[in-house]
């Protein structure tokens, strides 16, 4: 393993508390991620204790933006493509609230959920979807698999790049899994990571960053087939992976050849490439820095908006825990908490219309087009915002 991208330690990127917790000293961890030479897969070394990350988990699907319609047509495009008849089970493992398995309820197929966040767990169950409070570990996939019968679909959305042991998981998943079915794998993708500059995609649950190459090859390893493989838009860019018993009924398409190819000519798994991106994120925290260094020396206020992991991870890199008097956010169970480590409050995006600061800096600057757009008031007074990648502007 060689060092590919050094970024700084920050806390858990989604350890927000309440203010009764403000004197609990929060722990940074590593973030930086390495290449494997021999196999060109992309991971964190260090790994922090599961029961820690998810047991109190609060992140939900339905909070982030554009997720809840992704999924529809997830769905759509799944069913279209893979011919499963009506009752059939679809198993989905780190099923969060329940939101794609209500897509594939309503299209007919049973559905079970497994998810170790236990009050979301209990949410998705109560709102028609059974879910599982648990980790899914060999004894959660007999288990399933004596009560419910064997699945002729699994998906893991979000989740594959979050396991340490993939060994164990796909062994438990190949319990699972009909002889005609598929394993679905949606993850984010390291091409897209690389090439758009998501480096705050990288956090504490990321330990994986995966490309086809690597995957297909450690997937044949384990007794399974890569049989198809797409890039989706989600999450800044992801790749879903269809995935078959070996030797299974359906053929291997031509994408997954297709995708190699084009991960080995940009130079996916070249430790120059992380080199290269190591060297842009240097020279944005260099002009970011001076940019609010200016701003701070004017007496002007600074806040950020998006109170997410991937802003935890911009905020520690590029130095501004110390520069923000505030964060704001969409989503009502992050207002009232305090970020991670540095305690930053974080207020209802009205705010910025009520206290004004002079400059916001879209932490969560995949999504800003939808927050300026959203505060035409704040700008018309006198407010800009501070987009800062893929390159720094002020609008």
């Amino acid at each position: 393993m060689e060092l590919a991208l050094p970024l700084a330690a920050s806390p858990i990127g989604d350890a927000f508390i309440p203010e009764s917790k403000l004197n609990d000293f929060q722990d940074r961890y590593p973030l930086d991620i390495f290449l494997c030479g021999d196999c060109g897969h992309v991971q964190l070394l260090d790994v922090i204790d599961p029961k820690i990350l998810y047991n109190d988990y609060i992140y939900t699907t339905t909070s982030s933006p554009g997720l809840p319609e992704h999924f529809k047509t997830y769905a759509d495009e799944v069913l279209s493509r893979v011919e499963l008849s009506k009752g059939s089970l679809a198993v989905d493992i780190g099923s969060n609230d329940g939101t794609l398995l209500k897509e594939f309820q309503t299209r007919g197929l049973k559905v079970l959920g497994v998810e170790p966040a236990r009050v979301i767990a209990e949410k998705a169950t109560a709102s028609g979807v059974e879910t599982l409070p648990s980790f899914f570990n060999a004894e959660m996939a007999e288990k399933i698999r004596d009560k419910h019968g064997l699945a002729s679909l699994v998906t893991t959305n979000n989740l594959f790049a979050n396991v340490d042991d993939l060994v164990n998981l796909v062994s438990n998943i190949r319990t699972l899994l009909a002889d005609d079915g598929v394993f679905i794998i949606e993850t984010g993708y390291l091409v897209d990571l690389v090439r758009n500059t998501i480096f705050d995609n990288v956090y504490h649950e990321h330990l994986g960053y995966h490309s086809v190459e690597p995957l297909r090859n450690f997937l044949a390893e384990t007794g399974l087939e890569m049989i198809h493989a797409a890039r989706v838009p989600s999450k800044g860019g992801s790749l879903r992976a269809t995935i078959q018993l070996e030797g299974g009924p359906r053929p291997v398409d031509s994408s997954v050849d297709q995708f190699v190819r084009q991960e080995q000519s940009i130079g996916a798994h070249s430790i120059e490439t992380y080199q290269t991106m190591a060297k842009k994120l240097k020279g944005i925290k260099s002009q970011l820095a001076q940019l609010v260094e200016d701003i701070k020396g004017q007496g002007k206020t600074v806040a950020g908006y998006g109170a997410s992991q991937s802003g935890t991870t911009l905020m520690y890199h590029f130095g501004l825990q110390d520069s923000l008097n505030f964060i704001v956010d969409d989503n009502p169970v992050k207002q009232g908490l305090f970020s991670p480590g540095c305690h930053i409050p974080v207020l209802p995006s009205a705010e910025l219309e009520t206290q004004k600061p002079d400059y916001v800096i879209t932490l969560a600057w995949r999504f800003s087009k939808s927050m300026i757009g959203q505060h035409q008031q704040y700008r018309d007074s006198g407010g800009k915002f501070i987009v800062p990648l893929p390159d720094v502007e002020v609008v």
